[in-house]
């Protein structure tokens, strides 16, 4: 898939694969790999707000939905902006009870206009923490 972080800033995360070995019989981005990147964007998103706190966790997306609205004909690009206030709010959670849970949204955009919106709830599970027992 060729993915690879393509900046990385304090309120996003983009993530960028070219479409040449992401491409169907159709010569447009194929679905699968769109998820993929979307997918892993979000992931990589939960994973920055983690590290930027000091906070260790293990994440799963336990739910998502994705919507195909435009071709996309050219590379992928994939961009996350996490809410700072729901990201606080989660990783309050996660601190106190050792679990929490980040919906984010990530979008790629074709031509100026929205092709995919890709909404997910990511759970993290802390790896350390008073609430663990032994």
């Amino acid at each position: 898939m060729a993915i690879e972080v393509a900046s990385c800033a304090r309120d996003e995360l983009v993530v960028r694969a070219p479409l040449a070995p992401n491409r169907n019989v159709h010569g447009t981005a194929f679905a699968g790999s769109l998820f993929s990147i979307c997918v892993l964007t979000g992931w990589g998103a939960a994973w920055l707000a983690l590290r930027r706190r000091g906070l260790d966790g293990a994440i799963v997306v336990a739910d998502s939905r994705i919507r195909y609205r435009k071709a996309v004909n050219g590379d992928v690009v994939c961009r996350c902006r996490p809410d700072p206030a729901v990201v606080e709010q989660s990783l309050a959670e996660l601190q106190a009870h050792g679990r929490a849970t980040l919906r984010l949204v990530c979008a790629i955009d074709q031509d100026d206009k929205r092709a995919v919106t890709f909404e997910a709830e990511y759970v993290v599970h802390s790896t350390k923490g008073p609430h663990l027992r032994a």
